[in-house]
């Protein structure tokens, strides 16, 4: 296979899910590769509103809108009808993912690449719900797209070296840089490097060690992050994204490993999940852990 021709043949992509990452994954297919992009959520609401966040950013755009029910697969149907690459972006959920990809391959062409935008779930195990896990990768964006440069492209067990090789051109000619890593490696690389780090943090402020501001400033300055990790999950909201995933983490990882640190758990059980608009640790930390 001709890589370069694959991709010069790929004139629309599908975005499935139009939540934060979703939308910002659109604005980069479109405003940089020029794609044709058919965005859809599990209702015309939410896809509305992530169409609306991309306007937001862009003073242009175009995203082509197929009809949108609340119904999941005709939803899909639509959304994927004519593509020729696939991502999803939903939510970090294995069991929804799968269904996804079941439709997906109901619908796409044998020769569309399906991709999910996951950062840390089986890419084997969606595979294992198409007819051709050989056209199934992951391809993982970090937030915000714009500004961030890695692509982790990875391979599943069944995942063919072709694909792997038209990811990794799709990420470049998206102005980012791919790295290829195997999806038995729980949280691919950065975020299971990153995870070891972020985990010490959080100790540390159960422990009353420092406040976050300060564990922060210290990693931010000590070791010239742009961010440190307590600051960088009340942003993305990864507290709640954590939280919600903690069975899929204790059956990769062991129940030891994979387990919720009991300081996210306190969080999230009080609404302090992170991201936009919502508080996170920081604020936590100053109006009730610092108060126990």
């Amino acid at each position: 296979m001709n890589t370069e021709n694959t991709i010069n043949k790929i004139g629309t992509v599908a975005v499935l899910g139009a939540g934060n990452m979703g939308n910002q994954i659109t604005e980069s297919l479109v405003r940089i590769g020029g794609y044709k992009v058919n965005i859809m959520d599990i209702s015309l609401e939410l896809a509305n509103k992530g169409i609306a966040a991309i306007d937001g950013r862009l003073e242009k755009y175009f995203v082509a809108k197929g009809k949108m029910s609340t119904d999941d697969k005709k939803a899909v149907e639509e959304v994927a009808k004519g593509a020729d690459y696939v991502i999803e972006a939903v939510i970090e959920n294995l069991a929804l993912k799968k269904d996804i990809f079941k439709k997906l391959d109901e619908v796409t062409r044998p020769d569309v690449i399906l991709t999910s935008n996951t950062s840390m779930l089986n890419i084997t195990e969606m595979a294992s719900a198409t007819r051709k896990p050989e056209k199934v990768a992951g391809m993982h964006f970090f937030n915000p797209v714009a500004m961030m440069k890695l692509v982790e492209v990875v391979k599943g067990a069944r995942t063919a070296p072709e694909t792997i090789e038209v990811v990794k051109a799709m990420s470049i000619k998206l102005g980012k840089e791919p790295v290829v890593c195997q999806d038995f490696s729980y949280g691919f690389l950065a975020n299971r490097a990153y995870r070891g780090l972020s985990n010490e943090a959080i100790q540390m402020v159960w422990e009353r060690v420092a406040s976050p501001q300060d564990i922060d400033k210290a990693l931010k300055l000590g070791y010239n992050l742009p961010m440190g990790p307590l600051e960088l999950s009340d942003m993305t909201g990864s507290w709640g994204i954590r939280a919600s995933s903690e069975e899929d983490a204790i059956r990769e990882l062991g129940s030891e490993k994979g387990k919720l640190h009991p300081m996210i758990r306190m969080m999230v059980r009080a609404g302090y999940t992170g991201g936009v608009g919502k508080k996170g640790m920081y604020a936590f930390y100053e109006e009730i852990f610092s108060k126990l």
